[in-house]
C-alpha cells in the first residue's frame, strides 16, 4: 500500500537529469511527494546521453533491459539502442511524467551543507542562488567529468584539440590528420566512423582492450508490433536478457576461468580482420579479460586493420605545435586531437563540495576511498541519499536494474522520514562499516583485482565503483528500509 504524506509534505532537491534523477523523480510523484526540484547543469537533460553525441555513440546493454521497467519502449529500432534515440526515450519520459515544471536548467551546484540547527540541507548554485530542501538526491552519474591527462606541450599545440563526451560537431575531420588518444569505450565506437574519412589516424594506446563481437541488429516491423501488442511478450523478452547478463556475474567474482572463452572468441574476430601481424599482436591485451571494462563492437577490428590507421604503442612524451612526440622519438604530425580518455569515474560526486554534521566535508570521510551503506547513505550525512553511488556499479548487467532498486529504497525511506516531521535520518557508522567490509570482501578474488589499472580502482587501488554479485541481492538488500540502521535525529532545541 502507498503512503501518501499528509501532515508533511518533504521538500527534494535532486541533483541531476540522467536516467537516475528522471527515475527518482517519477518514483516520488508516484508515491505522493510533489516538493521535488530537479537542478541541472546543463541547458537540457540527459545526462552521459546529452554528452556523449560523437559518431557511433550507442548503448553496449540491450535497449528493452536499458529502459525503465515501469516505461516499456516497444519501438526500439535496434536491439542496442544508438545515443539519440536513448536520449529521445528521456525527453518521453519528462513530457509522460510531467517532470519539465521540477527541473531547473542550468543550475549547477556548488555546495550543499546540512544545517544542523534546522536539519536541512542548504544548496548554492554556482550563479549564487541558494535554496533549501529537507531530503537532497544526487543523482551525478560516474560518468560526467571527462578525464584529460595532462600532457607537456598541450598548449602548444596549434590545431583543435575536444574530448569525446565535448564532441567538436562543427570541426570536419574530412581528409584530416588525426590523433587519438585512447581505447577504451568511447574510442571503440567512434574510431571505425571518423577512420573511413579522415587522411590519416595515428590511435594512442595505453593498452588494449578486449573487445567482443556486438549481437546487435535492427528489429523488424513485426518484432516491434508483437513488443507492442503482446505485453507479456515485451516482458518476457526483457527477462530473457537479464537472466543471460545476470549469469556473467559468477564469471566476474568467482569463476573468472570462465572469461577465458570470451578471451578465445576476442583472439578469434582479430586474428579475421587484422591482416597487419605488429597490428594483431598488439591489439590483443596481456591483461586477464574481465579485469578492465569488456568492450563490445563488430567495426572495431576493421577499423584497426585500415592502411590509414597507425597504432601507436609507445608513451607520449609531449605535445608540440603541430603534433604529438612519443618517447622514441618519432613526431606524429596532426590537425586535430581527440582524447578518447574516459571519466574521472571515482571522484563521484566531484566537484559539488558536500558538508554533513559538524563541518565534516564527504572529501574527508572518504580520504581512504568511496564508501556508502548499500551504496547510497553516508554516515554522517544525514537525509543525503546517493544514486549509482560507491560499489554499485555493474561489469554484467544494466545499470537501470540497479538504479530502480535503490529508488524503492529512497522512497522507503522518505516513508520512514514522514512518520517522524522535522527528524533526519544518519545511518550507523557501525552498519556502514560492516557493509563495506562485506562488500569489499565479496571483490577480494575477483577478477577486478587481477592486476590493471583501470578506472574501477581509486587512487589507492581500492575498487570504489562495481558491485561484487547478483544484481538480485542488491535489489533484495534494497527492498526495504530497516530503520535500525538508522538514526533519526532531530535539531538541537535553542537554550
Amino acid at each position: 500500500m502507498t503512503h501518501t504524506p499528509t501532515d508533511h509534505s518533504l521538500s527534494v532537491v535532486i541533483i541531476g537529469t540522467g536516467f537516475g534523477g528522471l527515475g527518482m523523480a517519477i518514483q516520488l510523484k508516484k508515491a505522493g511527494f510533489t516538493n521535488i526540484t530537479l537542478l541541472e547543469k546543463a541547458s537540457r537533460v540527459g545526462g552521459t546521453w546529452r554528452d556523449n553525441t560523437y559518431p557511433g555513440a550507442a548503448c553496449d546493454v540491450q535497449s528493452h533491459l536499458y529502459s525503465y521497467s515501469f516505461e516499456p519502449k516497444h519501438d526500439w529500432s535496434r536491439k542496442f539502442g544508438p545515443q539519440s534515440e536513448i536520449l529521445g526515450y528521456m525527453d518521453h519520459c519528462v513530457e509522460k511524467y510531467d517532470l519539465a515544471r521540477h527541473i531547473r536548467l542550468g543550475a549547477e551546484v556548488q555546495e550543499a551543507r546540512f544545517n544542523d540547527a534546522r536539519n536541512i540541507w542548504a544548496i548554492t548554485l554556482t550563479n549564487g542562488d541558494a535554496l533549501d530542501a529537507n531530503v537532497l538526491i544526487t543523482a551525478t552519474g560516474q560518468l560526467n567529468q571527462p578525464a584529460t591527462p595532462d600532457i607537456p606541450g598541450m598548449d602548444q599545440f596549434e590545431g583543435t584539440v575536444f574530448h569525446s563526451a565535448r564532441w567538436d560537431h562543427d570541426y570536419d575531420l574530412s581528409n584530416k590528420r588525426v590523433a587519438v588518444i585512447g581505447t577504451g569505450a568511447s574510442a571503440i565506437q567512434f574510431v571505425p566512423e571518423i577512420a573511413r574519412q579522415v587522411k590519416s589516424l595515428s590511435l594512442f594506446q595505453r593498452s588494449a582492450a578486449w573487445v567482443l563481437p556486438k549481437p546487435d541488429r535492427p528489429f523488424t516491423s513485426l518484432e516491434q508490433t508483437l513488443f507492442k501488442s503482446v505485453p507479456v511478450w515485451d516482458r518476457a523478452y526483457r527477462a530473457f536478457i537479464y537472466w543471460k547478463n545476470e549469469s556473467r556475474a559468477l564469471a566476474f567474482t568467482r569463476f573468472n576461468k570462465l572469461l577465458e572463452l570470451f578471451a578465445y572468441q576476442a583472439k578469434k574476430e582479430a586474428r579475421k580482420h587484422i591482416s597487419d601481424p605488429e597490428k594483431l599482436k598488439n591489439i590483443i591485451p596481456n591483461y586477464q579479460i574481465g579485469c578492465k571494462r569488456i568492450l563490445i563492437s563488430n567495426d572495431w577490428y576493421p577499423a584497426i586493420n585500415r592502411p590509414n590507421l597507425n597504432l601507436v604503442t609507445d608513451s607520449i612524451d609531449h605535445i608540440d605545435q603541430d603534433g604529438i612526440v612519443t618517447n622514441d622519438g618519432q613526431h606524429y604530425l596532426a590537425d586535430a586531437i581527440i582524447f578518447g580518455t574516459g571519466f574521472r569515474a571515482t571522484e563521484f560526486l566531484s566537484p559539488i563540495r558536500i558538508t554533513g554534521r559538524a563541518g565534516q566535508t564527504l572529501n574527508d570521510a572518504w580520504k581512504d576511498g568511496a564508501s556508502a551503506f548499500r551504496g547510497i547513505s553516508v554516515s554522517g550525512f544525514p537525509n543525503l541519499f546517493m544514486l549509482y553511488g560507491p560499489n554499485t556499479n555493474l561489469a554484467h548487467n544494466s545499470i537501470i536494474y540497479m538504479l530502480e532498486s535503490q529508488f524503492s529504497y529512497i522512497v522507503d525511506a522518505l516513508r520512514a522520514l514522514s512518520k517522524y516531521p522535522g527528524s533526519a535520518m544518519d545511518v550507523r557508522q557501525d552498519r556502514q562499516d560492516r557493509f563495506s567490509d562485506v562488500i569489499q570482501g565479496g571483490l577480494h578474488n575477483s577478477v577486478w583485482e587481477a592486476g590493471c589499472s583501470s578506472w574501477y580502482l581509486d587512487k589507492n587501488g581500492r575498487n570504489t565503483v562495481n558491485w561484487p554479485g547478483f544484481t538480485f541481492t542488491y535489489r533484495a538488500s534494497t527492498r526495504r528500509v530497516d530503520t535500525a540502521d538508522y538514526q533519526f535525529i532531530y535539531p538541537a532545541k535553542p537554550t
